[in-house]
């Protein structure tokens, strides 16, 4: 017997520009998306890890002048309630998981 189908949902943001389809990964909501070249502000609600699958992106927490290089393999949190923003030279693919 096939197991159920998860549901996806589909997120765009800054025009089309960030793209996100969200599902639920053991038990935790996550996210797994691409940003085009751009700079962009994220508020949280929730903590959350950003994992850089492929690519890279440039993050600063807002309160920061400090811009800090994320590559492919590598991750950063955010504190909840708070926000960020990322700057992409080139598409870059993420995981976001809430925390």
């Amino acid at each position: 017997m096939a197991a159920p189908m998860a549901a996806i949902s589909h997120s765009s943001y800054f025009e089309g520009a960030v793209q996100s389809l969200g599902f639920d990964r053991n038990g935790r909501k996550a996210t797994v998306g691409v940003i085009v070249p751009g700079e962009y502000r994220f508020g949280t609600d929730s903590p959350e890890r950003m994992a850089i699958i492929s690519g890279q992106l440039y993050v600063r927490m807002e309160g920061s002048d400090a811009w800090e290089l994320y590559a492919a393999g590598s991750n950063f949190e955010v504190k909840g309630k708070s926000a960020f923003f990322v700057k992409a030279a080139a598409p870059c693919a993420y995981l976001c998981e809430y925390l």
